[in-house]
């Protein structure tokens, strides 16, 4: 697992050679949300409201660099890192 980018508490990874939707998991404290790339939305677990308002809002900013990193994984290449929201 890599993690991408870290920013008000929450923590941006991606596991290597994962299966499903292109996704990264977004962990802040004992929450955790899986967010599909392609969509841009929580298919799986939870953050806060806010949070979560954040994450997406980061996500669609930075949403090529997310598939890059995802076909990255898939190809057991580094990840490298994605800056955080501005």
């Amino acid at each position: 697992m890599s993690e991408l980018c870290r920013f008000h508490g929450v923590v941006i990874r991606m596991f290597v050679n994962e299966h499903g939707p292109p996704h990264f998991h977004a962990v802040a404290g004992d929450d955790q949300a899986l967010i599909d790339i392609e969509a841009v939305r929580v298919y799986r677990g939870r953050l806060s409201p806010r949070l979560e308002r954040e994450v997406l809002r980061w996500a669609e900013t930075r949403q090529a660099e997310l598939r890059a990193a995802w076909r990255s994984a898939q190809s057991h290449e580094p990840l490298g890192k994605i800056a955080p929201p501005d």
